[in-house]
């Protein structure tokens, strides 16, 4: 370590670019796993606020809730333990603010679903013109008591409360009445509910015409889900590969350099264990440095991000990728290692 440090102190421009370029690479990282993560949370913040373990659709909805009508024949008798619930994609219009793109959930105010909505301000919903909405309205200006039209249904809503983290395919949340979604969908009679929503991970409903999936799977299936996680993933991977190149393509530099001063410490009789131990510290301290001011980047980035952009700045995450990284300093270390390995000290001082 100490060897490491004196290298360190001595090549000061070269350890700065190093440390330079880990930091510009480990800030890309980190922010770009925080906007997977948000984005991420976003598709899928409501389905998880509710606790569920199976949802039962249609059989010919494609696993989709949008394209799901279930009838009273498909839903059956349910327990404490299920709740149906009613999907539709909908524009929330306002006069005094902008219009939204929203999702409207309709609710029975009997099942555990309407009773597990967490809210930050006001009350649940109690009638069939009230709604509580996501914190995305509050952002975009709108208030409790502010009214509003949802499509071309002229009928006004009261917003009587705001819950946080309610929303599904990065569209806010709109909770209401099971039977405002019918008449949303122009369904005064017919489908009773979009989905069947169950805490136990053994229901399944075997009614005729419908199918029962675990959470997980339709998550999976929400429109561009799996494709946006797919190329985050994907560009974090090649980031993660660049790193260990650029880390291995300078510390090879770096070692090259020193070869003669390493062969007079092999002559000296210091053993080859002490360099490889000073040539890999080099590179945990450089990763470390970087990685530390990375770390500070994205937490000033943290608290001067705008509540508009979907990241989330999660802290085991964020540490595995910086874990990650070090593990890439490691195996890029590896190959300046041959390096010190090989030296003859007789044919590197020129004798």
């Amino acid at each position: 370590m100490f060897l490491a440090l004196k290298e360190i102190r001595k090549e000061k421009l070269r350890s700065s670019l190093i440390v330079a370029m880990i930091v510009l690479i480990g800030y890309l990282i980190f922010i770009l796993s925080s906007l997977a993560l948000g984005l991420a949370r976003q598709n899928t913040d409501a389905i998880n606020s509710w606790h569920i373990n199976q949802i039962t659709l249609n059989a010919n909805a494609n696993v989709d809730m949008r394209q799901s009508f279930l009838s009273a024949d498909n839903v059956g008798k349910l327990s404490n333990q299920e709740a149906v619930i009613g999907q539709t994609s909908v524009v929330a219009k306002s006069k005094q603010h902008k219009q939204l793109s929203a999702v409207f959930i309709g609710l029975k105010d009997t099942q555990f679903v309407y009773k597990n909505i967490q809210l930050v301000s006001g009350h649940n919903v109690r009638g069939a013109h009230e709604i509580v909405v996501d914190t995305a309205f509050k952002t975009a200006g709108y208030k409790l008591g502010n009214q509003l039209t949802l499509n071309d249904d002229q009928q006004k809503y009261t917003i009587v409360g705001f819950t946080e983290g309610a929303k599904l395919n990065i569209a806010p949340i709109v909770y209401g009445q099971l039977s405002t979604w019918q008449n949303l969908r122009g369904m005064s009679s017919g489908p009773v509910a979009s989905a069947i929503v169950s805490k136990n991970t053994h229901f399944k409903n075997n009614n005729t015409g419908v199918k029962t999936y675990t959470k997980q799977q339709v998550i999976d299936k929400l429109p561009g889900y799996q494709a946006q996680t797919a190329t985050f993933v994907l560009m974090i991977g090649f980031l993660m590969v660049i790193s260990l190149i650029i880390i291995a393509v300078f510390l090879y530099i770096l070692t090259m350099q020193k070869i003669p001063n390493y062969a007079v410490l092999r002559a000296q009789g210091v053993p080859s264990k002490v360099l490889v131990t000073a040539t890999i510290s080099q590179s945990i301290l450089l990763v470390i440095c970087g990685l530390v001011i990375a770390t500070g980047l994205t937490a000033l980035t943290a608290v001067v991000m705008p509540a508009s952009v979907p990241v989330a700045f999660d802290i085991p995450v964020l540490g595995g990728v910086g874990l990650g990284l070090l593990l890439m300093a490691l195996i890029g270390s590896l190959r300046p290692v041959r390096s010190v390995l090989k030296i003859d000290p007789v044919s590197a001082i020129g004798g």
